[in-house]
């Protein structure tokens, strides 16, 4: 497989796109598009390249500005002139030191995620957190009530010996 990208689109530098932009094969883009890209192959936004709208590739190689979200189905690479401002969805990312790039970056690691453990059953004799809070708790009602009960007995003899 070779490392030459065929280009079949370019859009030069004095060149601006009002609206959406698409084209099948792979684009270099050195203008400005004032909408979303699309492009079913590679794109590569030059120094002097803008996008003010989302952009979708197959893979994405950017040099210039990139206002949206960006998804590479396969590669995103930001050159040391490169600012994007937006989330970038993709499997392999590269950043160049210099770089500018704030957004989200989601790499496709569906199956890398951490997996919840299986919760375990509690050791012989020890009890959870909480099932110890649970018995906490309904010791502390139990002090009140035995609380309150003496608080009204207290005063219900008052009140007898009052009336004497």
């Amino acid at each position: 497989m070779s490392n030459e990208m065929k280009i079949s689109t370019i859009i030069a530098q004095d060149a601006v796109v009002e609206g959406d932009f698409s084209a099948s094969g792979s684009v270099r883009l050195d203008g400005v598009v004032e909408g979303s890209v699309k492009v079913g192959g590679n794109l590569l936004v030059g120094v002097s390249g803008k996008i003010h709208g989302d952009v979708e590739a197959e893979s994405a190689t950017i040099g210039g500005e990139v206002t949206g979200n960006v998804n590479a189905a396969r590669k995103a690479e930001l050159t040391s002139t490169a600012k994007v401002i937006g989330d970038i969805h993709t499997q392999v990312i590269v950043i160049d030191e210099k770089a500018v790039f704030q957004g989200r970056c989601d790499m496709n690691q569906e199956d890398l995620k951490p997996r919840r453990r299986p919760l375990r059953e509690n050791r012989a004799g020890r009890r959870s957190a909480k099932e110890a809070l649970r018995d906490a708790l309904k010791a502390a009602e139990e002090v009140r009530a035995e609380e309150s009960g003496a608080e009204t007995e207290g005063t219900a003899g008052a009140q007898d010996s009052g009336q004497a």
